[in-house]
């Protein structure tokens, strides 16, 4: 197609995305994935540069990761991750380093994925594992949405057929805030002993869990998923991502993912930087309890003017179902009211699902939830009110 006229689709649809670029100061921001808060905590910033030895880390790694001369500071996150899952899953826990959540899903899939691997993965997972499962070549198929019924009819058509079958789930998912039944996960893992669990805790690792670890870490038996994906650029307050596996899981990748082989590593103050906010992270039990009462607000709020229902999470989408009607409330609720909430629509989600989404952080109060009730009520008509 052509470009021009591609583009002129989009505007069109109500589908044209652009870099935004919001100049307003002292707004409520439900877009952000700063869930603990921490990325606007100017005095954290502050104690980490009063070292003067973090002053003098290195501002590049200037080579990918197998090649860069100064690992300590890799090592050490790598340590400390390491000992924090070992807690829960035992003594054969390692952790390796990605650039991103991008770069761990499309270095990850491929590299576990071999040849006698089926993939079978939840309908809304994110694109950078669907990405993953292309560039590992392996033959897949995608089960309805947190349906375990189906997914336990699939496991047992296939887990027969091949060697390896890959269980890709996310913990928390981005769009919708509802979580994966991990202990459904771990039972179909003891039933089909060649089954292998992925679970994606980008959304959770920080908010839920056991000091922050995610859903899996809270699970009856966290050593029975394979792989935990998290990710530092969201309640972490920082940049990267991180794999959890089984120790020769991790040697494995080290010598197979080619994301991790071949990129230039992320500098090591960025490192360091994470090392210093996960030692905050771990310990805001209180936060994340705060955050656990904003959900359960924010969700009543929702009630009232959605049809569909949400989860009390710190992710809730307001389904608004067209394009054009998600982007105009958007406006309005930023231009009138300082309230900045994003529009989320195709490909992104599925069309007729277009929705705002508001994502919490431990940082807000009930008073900014009260402020978003009523810009909704002025600009929405209740839909669903609640029964008096």
């Amino acid at each position: 197609m052509e470009i021009k006229r591609y583009l002129q689709q989009l505007r069109d649809e109500g589908n044209f995305r652009e870099i935004p670029n919001f100049t307003k100061t002292g707004v409520i921001d439900f877009s952000t994935n700063d869930y603990m808060g921490l990325s606007a905590d100017d005095a954290l910033q502050e104690r980490f540069f009063a070292d003067p030895a973090a002053r003098k880390v290195p501002m590049t790694s200037s080579a990918a990761r197998l090649l860069a001369p100064r690992q300590i500071e890799y090592a050490n996150l790598e340590v400390f991750l390491r000992l924090l899952y070992a807690a829960r899953r035992g003594d054969d826990t390692g952790a390796l380093m990605f650039n991103s959540g991008y770069h761990a899903n499309t270095g990850l899939i491929p590299a576990i994925a071999s040849s006698d691997t089926y993939i079978i993965a939840d309908k809304l997972v994110h694109a950078s594992i669907i990405d993953g499962i292309i560039l590992s070549r392996a033959p897949y198929a995608r089960f309805p949405h947190n349906d375990f019924d189906r997914l336990e009819a699939m496991l047992e058509r296939k887990a027969g057929e091949y060697g390896n079958v890959l269980v890709i789930v996310e913990s928390v998912y981005s769009m919708d805030g509802d979580s994966a039944d991990i202990e459904r996960l771990i039972a179909l893992k003891r039933r089909y002993r060649n089954v292998m669990l992925y679970v994606d805790e980008a959304h959770a690792f920080g908010v839920l869990g056991p000091r922050g670890l995610g859903l899996a870490a809270a699970s009856s038996d966290p050593g029975m998923v394979d792989v935990v994906v998290g990710t530092f650029g969201k309640a972490a307050a920082s940049m990267g991502a991180f794999a959890i596996t089984g120790c020769d899981l991790r040697d494995y990748l080290v010598n197979t993912s080619r994301s991790f082989i071949f990129s230039t590593a992320i500098p090591p103050i960025q490192a360091a930087w994470t090392r210093f906010t996960l030692g905050s992270l771990v310990r805001m039990d209180a936060e994340r309890g705060h955050l656990a009462e904003l959900g359960s607000r924010l969700r009543n709020v929702i009630h009232k003017y959605s049809p569909v229902e949400v989860v009390p999470s710190h992710i809730q989408p307001l389904i608004v179902g067209d394009s054009r009607k998600a982007v105009e409330l958007s406006h309005k609720l930023y231009n009138i009211y300082g309230i900045k909430a994003l529009p989320i629509r195709k490909p992104t989600v599925p069309a007729g699902t277009e929705r705002l989404r508001f994502s919490l952080n431990a940082s807000m109060t009930f008073s900014d939830i009260d402020t978003l009730d009523h810009a909704l009520g002025d600009l929405l008509p209740a839909i669903n009110p609640p029964k008096l």
